[in-house]
């Protein structure tokens, strides 16, 4: 996480090639939080909102706050909302730890959600805080999606595999993710405790779901996969480059741009690539889409 606030991050790069999250995700929220007849609407907050991606799709909410601890974040997250036509004050960013919600009042929250930074939280502070400031019959999810998955090449997985999770330190960046939270992350959020064993008695519910199809078949009672995203191969590239393992890479590896087939991104590019041109028998160009996909785990909970 402290990669993101380092002054060499561009966060206006990371939001614009980060995957964005389905609207059937929110909806299957929504009904998770609509199931009790006393849910109320008035006020959602973002943990962890990084540029406001996921907390400005929280539209039912009279009230939406997105909070963050990275003040180039918050910064990006503001800077688009200013410059959204239909923007209104329903939207407030805030520069703030997740386990530190002192500017909450006690049962004043609807909703809690983080997106893909849940991974990152002290569950013996954020539990307890959460229960804190959620009403009776609040709703939290919590989510995170793991490595991507390229949907009509999966003899490329290993390929895959072999750059996110290798220990190679100069052509692959398994070595430079920060830990424990890329392993949280990676085993679906299997770690993150249930709430009641934090503050036991605060939650009446307590589910863990996987959107992660046939790409873990041991984890429990998997879902279809819903997070897609179809882009170019140029693109592809371009997300591969805010990933902040890649970030940490470059640090402790100053040289690599100098290698003649391209730096550790490019080379991990071009072999997939190469894959899929064999796969496919053509040439395939920057300019040509590829599907894409991440399977996905959800953290949900209902205050008592």
């Amino acid at each position: 996480m402290a990669t993101f606030a380092k002054s060499s991050f561009d966060s206006a790069i990371y939001a614009t090639f980060r995957p964005t999250y389905p609207r059937s995700l929110f909806d299957f929220i929504f009904r998770y939080h609509e199931r009790n007849n006393s849910a109320r609407w008035n006020r959602a907050v973002d943990l962890g909102c990084g540029t406001g991606q996921a907390t400005v799709e929280l539209t039912p909410f009279k009230r939406v706050t997105g909070v963050d601890p990275s003040s180039k974040m918050i910064e990006v997250a503001q800077g688009t909302l200013k410059n959204t036509p239909t923007s209104t004050g329903q939207y407030e960013y805030i520069q703030a730890s997740a386990e530190n919600l002192t500017f909450l009042e006690d049962s004043s929250v609807d909703l809690v959600i983080s997106a893909q930074a849940c991974h990152w939280f002290d569950w013996n502070k954020i539990w307890p805080e959460v229960a804190r400031v959620l009403r009776k019959n609040g709703s939290v999810a919590f989510w995170g999606y793991s490595q991507l998955r390229l949907t009509s090449y999966p003899s490329l997985t290993p390929r895959i595999n072999a750059y996110v999770e290798g220990t190679d330190p100069l052509n692959s960046i398994g070595s430079y993710w920060e830990q424990p939270g890329r392993a949280i992350l990676d085993n679906h959020l299997i770690e993150v405790p249930d709430a009641n064993e934090i503050v036991p008695g605060a939650f009446s519910d307590f589910e863990r779901v996987f959107f992660t199809g046939d790409h873990y078949p041991s984890l429990p009672s998997p879902r279809s996969v819903i997070m897609r995203k179809k882009m170019t191969w140029d693109d592809l590239l371009s997300y591969l480059y805010t990933w902040s393992a890649l970030h940490t890479f470059r640090q402790h590896n100053p040289t690599d741009g100098e290698n003649p087939l391209g730096d550790v991104a490019v080379r991990f590019w071009k072999d997939l690539k190469e894959g899929a041109e064999r796969e496919d028998g053509r040439a395939v160009e920057g300019h040509d889409e590829v599907d894409i996909e991440w399977p996905l785990a959800v953290v949900m909970a209902t205050r008592a």
